[in-house]
């Protein structure tokens, strides 16, 4: 599989949606820790509403993930809904007029949109958020397309990557969102937006995989 269509897409939503559901109660356990103890059930809400609206005529990539991020931000509450929402809407500018995305052009926009959630939430590396996940993920998806792999290994090794991002939050001290305000005490639990985030990430692969 070169190019990623549209149904590839939607098999990444609904595979994220799938996660999302089946790890929900993890999710919130992680944010009762550190946070409101709703990240779960306010991104099975999200994404549920995002697998209901997902188009039955055709429409393009571009359009796809503008209407994904649309429903993230007017149905997940908290800072995840803003967050995740700049995520695909950014990814949409940069996908353009495309009618399938070409894997250059997948990793272009994946790294738009991580670049969006940064500006919009002002994150760094380390911070103990969904960046710290995503962060490394779009640098090995760029590097594994630069060495020439296919894009299904390439978001395998992104990943993997994601999965180590999320995995490194757990010593970390929040330096952002409701966590931060725990200082020391907010070491020791992983943080629930990089664990989501790398269900996202999973996701994908899982999704280009199943279509190769």
């Amino acid at each position: 599989m070169a190019d990623l269509d549209v149904d590839a897409l939607q098999r990444w939503l609904r595979a994220f949606a799938a996660s999302i559901a089946e790890q929900q109660d993890d999710l919130t356990a992680l944010d009762a820790a550190i946070g409101d103890a709703d990240h779960g059930a306010n991104m099975h809400r999200g994404m549920t509403a995002v697998v209901d609206a997902l188009p039955t005529t055709p429409v393009g990539p571009a359009a796809l993930l503008k209407q994904t991020g649309m429903v993230l931000i007017r149905t997940v509450g908290g800072t995840s809904g803003p967050l995740y929402g700049t995520l695909f809407l950014r990814m949409a500018s940069a996908a353009g007029d495309e009618t399938t995305l070409a894997p250059e052009t997948f990793a272009k926009a994946w790294r738009a949109g991580v670049e969006g959630l940064v500006a919009r939430g002002k994150a760094e590396l380390g911070d103990k958020t969904l960046y710290d996940a995503l962060g490394p993920a779009v640098d090995a998806l760029d590097a594994s397309l630069a060495d020439g792999e296919s894009l299904a290994a390439a978001l395998r090794a992104a990943s993997a990557a994601a999965d180590r991002g999320r995995d490194a939050t757990t010593p970390m001290v929040a330096r952002k969102g409701r966590a931060s305000y725990l200082g020391e005490r907010s070491a020791g639990h992983q943080d629930p937006g990089a664990t989501s985030a790398a269900l996202l990430v999973a996701a994908a692969a899982t999704a280009v995989s199943e279509g190769a």
